[in-house]
């Protein structure tokens, strides 16, 4: 049985002072027993001599530093993990909210995981089908990268997430594909969003969420991410899954990093982030991956709204920095009615040539994205000058640059979040924007692709 303290000191907000313990170590679970037998969970955020700080899970009201006990539970905090998880709805913590029963673990895991060996790395190379031309088309995603959507407020990222966890898919494969959703300080107006988007396609049988609303504490906020992973890593290296992890919003649990931080009163590093930010989001992140002799994957899509529309924002930048890549969404394509407003210019995934091509997509599959690249930022830059000079000053081919771009953003991103396009869909749209053009302007792609695609002008 853990020993009982009865020498809390103070209460500071979620914060609380024990005197006088023994053998406590950081990052130790506690329980609080106040006077009237009802409990309270907590973890020692600090560990100095006899005395704890520990942070409350749940709010510090009503609790009577005389008649208030406090047990440390000798182990940090734990997520019973069991394949039952799968089509089930939990809270922050890993407690379920969908009315059904309690899960029986098969084994419990501490939260905190255990960073991968790089050597033990298999590198990324299998592609992942999500239906959306502007990332399967682009940006593709492969098995096993970490491909962060950048958004900003007030722009559809919900809608995309949620798209993408419901087709997700490995392609020409009999093997397992799951979903762990992991939402941190979305309103209760989201989360009913993603709940019900996942059980209306039955998205959600192949699916565990982890919801942490914006009324939830911090403490749990930070926690989400983390019990989302656990049970990912459970389902990819036990049972052998392909694991497709969707995290939102980033930006919420970086602001709950930044609230205990300065309630522990710690020096704030850029705009008041702790300084130690990039390593965390690094811990998180680095969970994602392909292990040597396992068979199951960890594909990982955070999301996060970046302040003011700023990519130099500390989490917009220290994410880039990790990850493999990024899909930025763009305010003046959601305001021209593109859905989803993806800017593919910007937008970028390192890993996408490692898995396109024979094989995995179609041998024309990385001629036609570098060509349409090259159009569509020549498009754009036609229909700058267009506004500045007027249409008259353009050249025949300027226009035709500018008609391409136009189409490409009406025909190729904006496909709504209901539509679910095979790869195949998505090259061959690709050809027929391409066909606006004459084929001597089609200069990155190889003659063989043009005979069999394009045909003769």
């Amino acid at each position: 049985m853990p020993k009982e303290y009865k020498t809390i000191k103070e209460v500071a907000g979620p914060l609380m002072l024990v005197e006088g313990v023994e053998g406590v170590t950081y990052d130790e679970l506690g329980e609080i027993e106040l006077a009237n037998g009802e409990t309270r969970r907590c973890k020692v955020l600090e560990i100095d001599a006899g005395n704890a700080l520990v942070q409350l899970f749940e709010s510090s009201t009503g609790i009577n530093l005389s008649e208030s006990k406090v047990r440390f539970l000798g182990k940090s905090m734990e997520l019973g993990v069991s394949e039952d998880m799968l089509s089930r709805i939990f809270d922050g913590l890993g407690r379920p909210i969908d009315d059904g029963p309690e899960i029986l673990p098969e084994a419990r895991k501490d939260i905190n995981g255990l960073p991968m060996n790089p050597a033990a790395r298999n590198y990324p190379q299998e592609f992942i089908q999500t239906g959306v031309s502007a990332i399967d088309g682009l940006n593709t995603l492969v098995r096993g990268q970490k491909l962060p959507i950048f958004s900003a407020s007030g722009l559809p990222h919900a809608e995309l997430a949620a798209q993408i966890a419901r087709q997700a898919k490995v392609r020409g494969t009999n093997e397992q594909f799951a979903v762990v959703f992991a939402a941190m300080g979305i309103t209760f107006e989201e989360a009913n969003f993603f709940i019900e988007s996942f059980r209306d396609t039955g998205a959600i049988d192949r699916s565990v969420m982890f919801v942490n609303l914006a009324n939830d504490p911090a403490i749990e906020r930070i926690a989400t991410p983390k019990m989302a992973l656990t049970a990912a890593e459970y389902l990819a290296f036990e049972k052998d899954m392909h694991v497709l992890v969707i995290m939102t919003d980033i930006t919420n649990y970086a602001d709950a990093l930044r609230e205990v931080s300065a309630a522990r009163k710690e020096v704030p590093g850029r705009r008041g982030y702790p300084g130690y930010m990039y390593t965390d989001l690094a811990s998180l992140y680095e969970r994602a991956g392909r292990q040597k002799g396992k068979t199951g994957s960890i594909t990982l899509i955070p999301i996060l709204t970046m302040p003011e529309d700023d990519k130099t924002h500390p989490i917009p930048d220290l994410t880039g920095y990790i990850t493999e890549g990024q899909i930025i969404l763009s305010r003046e394509l959601y305001r021209k009615g593109i859905a989803p407003p993806v800017d593919v210019l910007p937008s970028l995934s390192r890993l996408k040539d490692k898995g396109i091509g024979e094989g995995k997509t179609r041998a024309d599959h990385a001629n036609t994205m570098n060509q349409l690249f090259a159009a569509y930022a020549r498009g754009k830059e036609a229909k700058e000058l267009m506004v500045i000079l007027g249409e008259a000053a353009l050249t025949d081919m300027d226009k035709l640059y500018a008609k391409f771009a136009d189409a490409f953003e009406q025909e190729y991103v904006s496909q709504g979040y209901d539509t679910n396009r095979e790869i195949e869909q998505t090259l061959d749209l690709g050809w027929k924007l391409l066909k606006i053009l004459p084929r001597s302007e089609l200069k990155r792609i190889k003659d063989e692709f043009l005979d069999k695609y394009y045909g003769e002008e």
